[in-house]
């Protein structure tokens, strides 16, 4: 009862909101769906764990929706997949990497993630965080430890045509984190009416 309770927690921790544009801001901004995450650490990884792709570059994210990996430093990654491989995903990341030293966590208690996308998201987004999130600097595939606001986050742009991010935050930050995307999509949203 008590892990059915604690899984519902880390899936909803924003509750559920309308991943819908009322305002017309150009800006979608809603609470991710269920996912586990971990962090790994490992020197000198090789290619891949599990199926994951552990040698990409550093500030990179492979993966899809429902499986995503993000290289955050040279010995450091985070990861997502579905709820429903939570249990067996570190056992098989331990199993393909060995003897090797590595520290792989379940972060899942600790992260939320936020969906931004929309024509306006990257706009929305620089109202907090200081990074240039143009097509140059941070293109499709980055991703990157900043700020946005007061809080530290993990910054991930997905691949495909439009864009797509992902504000990875701790718990404690994440009722601030949304609102503070939600005060900037609206400011985005007057601007973009002038």
């Amino acid at each position: 009862m008590l892990e059915a309770l604690y899984r519902t927690a880390r899936a909803l921790p924003l509750g559920r909101a309308p991943a819908s544009d009322p305002a017309g801001t150009g800006v979608v901004i809603k609470p991710a769906g269920a996912e586990a995450r971990f962090a790994l650490r490992i020197r000198d990884a090789g290619a891949s764990a599990a199926g994951l792709p552990l040698d990409g570059p550093i500030n990179s994210v492979r993966g899809d929706d429902r499986r995503w990996i993000a290289r955050l430093g040279p010995d450091e990654w985070l990861i997502g997949c579905d709820e429903s491989e939570a249990d067996h995903l570190p056992a098989a990341i331990a199993a393909d990497l060995g003897e090797r030293a590595h520290a792989i966590v379940d972060v899942s208690h600790r992260n939320v993630g936020i969906d931004v996308s929309g024509p306006l998201a990257a706009v929305a987004l620089n109202a907090g965080c200081p990074l240039d999130l143009g097509e140059a600097a941070f293109p499709a595939g980055s991703a990157t430890r900043t700020l946005f606001g007061k809080a530290e986050i993990v910054l991930i742009r997905h691949p495909g045509a439009a864009p797509r991010y992902r504000v990875e935050c701790w718990r404690s930050f994440s009722t601030y984190v949304h609102g503070l995307l939600a005060e900037a999509s609206l400011g985005v949203g007057e601007t973009a009416r002038r």
